[in-house]
């Protein structure tokens, strides 16, 4: 082996692998996304309801059922109401408006009236997934709105 040509080129390995070494070891900076409001301005219709654990859906017509936030300004609207947080129009908050657990409801009034709340997105549309009591605590509902077209 040729160790006089290596001994040449030391130099030159030297070099390259210094500058190997200090590109191989740049920090990214990589700022994170800030998480946006939750936006449930629209026409949210029932997708699922159960009682109990029982579904709903084929025991009565909730098809006719929607409510309508205006998130400008915080009101809800109802639309041919059934068992429900509330039974008139009124307004709304969540708890966190990045990361909400808890929707509260004040019907015009009223007095407020907080509820668990989930905001996932299945199958590519967004749900609003709220479980609630209204009147006897024995009863728990849970609904599964979408937002209609």
């Amino acid at each position: 082996m040729d160790y006089h040509f290596i001994g040449k080129k030391r130099p030159f390995l030297i070099i390259m692998l210094l500058a190997l070494m200090w590109t191989s070891c740049k920090i990214e900076q990589v700022a994170p996304v800030p998480e946006s409001n939750k936006d449930l301005t629209g026409t949210w219709k029932i997708l699922y309801a159960t009682r109990n654990g029982t579904n709903l859906i084929p025991l009565f017509d909730l098809s006719q059922f929607s409510i309508t936030f205006n998130g400008s300004a915080g009101t809800y609207t109802l639309n041919n109401p059934v068992p429900f947080i509330e039974l008139v129009n009124g307004k709304y908050s969540l708890d966190n408006p990045k990361y909400p657990f808890s929707i509260t409801f004040t019907a015009t009034g009223g007095q407020p009236v907080p509820t668990a709340f989930n905001y996932p997105i299945i199958d590519g549309s967004r749900q609003i997934i709220m479980t609630f009591s209204p009147g006897c605590p024995q009863n728990t509902y849970v609904f599964t709105l979408t937002r209609s077209n």
